[in-house]
């Protein structure tokens, strides 16, 4: 049968985050003191609290490292930028085998409410309240790419350029690493010029509905993608609701989600 550790981080997904992971000194110089949890129990600690939702004091004694213990190796990989590293390894994988399609992609966000931190700010459809947004652009069959983060107040044309320049490059079944979609579905969030002038200069060709002349359901044939990749990402239940005080902690739960959405996509 098989077990907790072996369903939240099987043995593929191990040998993809120990590329990433830094080295840690196991053996004390100075001897005694207890034994320092390993990384991979601490790893199925973490994946059990993004996909649950669970508080780190609310994490059951069975994954062996106390809850304090986790939280530490979390923020240490956090400010490392472990999980960005991993998200991109998943990326690499999924091109090398030509898993991913540039031929189409879709851009994106999804708000959450917030309640504290930087990058926060009210959320103009939640009466108000604190929140945090996501951004994300996903290929065509909804495999999120690039992911950031914003104050719920931000608007959705603000983050296009970051979020095209944040595409990372990625391996291809052969060539140069690519990192420009063919085409980019856009609500009528980003119906802008300058940045249909600005997409096109990079050679990507803007497919951006148009305020008061285009019907959403015309382009909602093709971004209907990253509308269910939203929904992917609401399995990581950690992201339902923004507890994290420090930004870089929220955006490592957004990359553990989309390295584990893409993930399933190489085990399928």
């Amino acid at each position: 049968m098989t077990s907790l550790a072996e369903r939240l981080v099987p043995d593929e997904l191990w040998e993809l985050f120990r590329r990433v992971v830094p080295p840690t000194e196991v053996i004390r110089p100075q001897g005694g003191g207890r034994r320092r949890a390993g990384d991979r129990e601490v790893l199925t600690a973490i994946v059990f609290v993004a996909t649950s939702g669970c508080s780190w004091r609310q994490l059951p004694p069975v994954f062996g490292p106390a809850w304090p213990t986790v939280y530490r190796r979390f923020a240490q990989w956090s400010k490392s930028r472990v999980w960005a590293r991993l998200h991109r390894v998943v990326l690499d994988e999924l091109g090398a085998r030509g898993e991913l399609d540039w031929s189409r992609c879709a851009i994106d966000s999804v708000s959450v409410r917030a309640l504290k931190g930087q990058l926060t700010g009210p959320n103009p459809t939640d009466r108000g309240k604190k929140g945090s947004k996501i951004h994300l652009i996903v290929d065509r069959s909804g495999l999120p790419i690039p992911v950031a983060i914003s104050a719920a107040n931000t608007h959705d044309s603000l983050a296009l350029q970051p979020l095209v320049q944040g595409i990372p490059p990625v391996r291809g079944p052969r060539g140069p690493r690519r990192r420009r979609p063919r085409k980019l579905h856009g609500d009528k969030g980003y119906d802008y010029d300058h940045q249909r002038r600005w997409l096109r200069e990079r050679g990507i060709t803007p497919r951006i509905a148009r305020r008061g002349r285009e019907s959403s359901a015309r382009l909602g044939r093709h971004r209907w993608v990253v509308e269910r990749t939203m929904s992917w990402l609401a399995g990581c239940r950690r992201l339902h609701r923004r507890y994290e005080r420090k930004p870089e902690h929220f955006l490592a739960f957004t990359a553990i989600a989309t390295s584990l959405i893409n993930y399933r996509r190489l085990t399928n």
